[in-house]
């Protein structure tokens, strides 16, 4: 799925005022409801609600080789995040990484990322009867 950056200053603000904040060993993330989510929907081709992502790496967090790595973790365990359990849609997430993330390996990366979008709530609920889902299947892979 493709990543729709967050590039308007007053929405990295807004974001940084009224959102959420959540941090971790390697990153803050601040996530809001986007107001715009509607409108944006019926811009999209596929008609669907997004995530609008900005990421934000400060000179602190090193040089550009060091700040451009961070933001490649970052945007990968995002992608395997909302890949895997699931993101729900219609917020503006902007993710700030640490000085730690630039020596952090993907998996510290991928874990601090899900939980803390875990603590603010926007992880998709997890599916709690599998079976029902998939009623065809039987657990013991006897088709009788």
């Amino acid at each position: 799925m493709k990543l729709y950056a967050l590039k308007e200053n007053h929405l990295f603000r807004r974001a940084y005022q009224k959102g959420g904040r959540r941090s971790s060993r390697t990153l803050t993330v601040y996530m809001l409801k986007d107001r715009a989510a509607g409108l944006l929907r019926k811009q999209n081709p596929r008609k669907q609600t997004i995530n609008r992502i900005g990421i934000s790496a400060s000179k602190k967090v090193g040089g550009a080789v060091q700040r451009n790595r961070a933001k490649r973790l970052i945007r990968e365990a995002y992608r395997q995040i909302d890949k895997t359990v699931g993101i729900q849609k219609g917020f503006l997430i902007v993710i700030v990484p640490k000085t730690a993330a630039t020596v952090s390996k993907m998996q510290d990366v991928h874990a601090d990322l899900l939980a803390c979008l875990a603590a603010l709530g926007v992880l998709n609920p997890p599916e709690e009867n599998a079976e029902a889902a998939n009623p065809g299947s039987a657990p013991d892979g006897d088709p009788s």
